[in-house]
């Protein structure tokens, strides 16, 4: 099924993506995308999503099941408390991709705005990914309590640049590519060294995420990682007064 986004309110877009999924459907392509918001916001099940365009705000917002491909950016908040499913952006995206993040996938090929995986969680058994192949800005994984970051920093020379890593981390892992400062970790965050074993837990999505984009994965094939964690389960327990 083919839908014509050109000039259409994002109201009556959702309503005719909800329909053609409701009916049975399998595979919508959206032409002429320019910044509706919502699109595959609570979709549920096997349905594969071709966006051509830029999508607005909180693309797969609460999604559970369906794959989108972005062929173009999205704007902020993708992935935003997605329960299950995939998100492959063609290319860059906005502040707080995958904020609050339950379970699911979102692949970004180019850069990444400020806090993203902000509040990704753990839910349920389900582990959310966010894969990032340029850069991000500050805050990266603020107040994360599970999930995975990885940003391999393709086409920059620090892979992250900005403050803030990890601020108030509490569960969950972010993976940078290349070394990174102390300088640059927020409070809560502890760097630990990366090995052999984490890089056997990561191949598959750099497969995936290569694939996905179509390029070659053996650069990335090694231990020349950075890996962040919680240096505590409660990084602001010495902020509260207790009676």
């Amino acid at each position: 099924m083919v839908i014509d986004a050109q000039g259409v309110h994002y109201t009556p877009l959702n309503k005719m993506i909800r329909k053609a999924v409701e009916s049975g459907v399998t595979e919508i392509v959206i032409d002429n995308v320019l910044g509706q918001r919502f699109i595959a916001n609570g979709l549920r099940g096997d349905v594969k999503i071709i966006i051509n365009g830029v999508p607005g705000g909180d693309l797969g917002m609460f999604m559970s099941g369906p794959a989108c491909d972005v062929f173009g950016d999205a704007e902020h908040a993708p992935g935003n408390t997605m329960d299950y499913g995939a998100l492959y952006i063609h290319g860059s995206a906005g502040d707080a991709v995958a904020h609050s993040m339950r379970g699911g996938k979102v692949f970004v090929k180019g850069n990444i705005g400020y806090r993203g995986g902000i509040h990704m969680k753990e839910y349920e058994g389900k582990r959310p990914v966010l894969v990032v192949g340029g850069t991000s800005h500050a805050f990266l994984g603020e107040y994360m309590a599970g999930g995975l970051i990885l940003v391999l920093g393709i086409g920059h020379a620090n892979a992250v640049q900005d403050r803030g890593i990890g601020s108030g981390i509490h569960g969950g892992e972010i993976i940078i590519r290349g070394d990174v400062s102390e300088e640059l970790l927020g409070v809560g965050a502890n760097k630990v060294t990366f090995n052999e074993d984490d890089l056997q837990r990561i191949i598959p999505l750099i497969e995936e995420f290569c694939d996905r984009f179509d390029m070659e994965s053996a650069s990335f094939m090694d231990t020349a990682y950075s890996r962040i964690v919680p240096a505590s389960s409660r990084p602001f327990a010495g902020k509260y007064t207790w009676e």
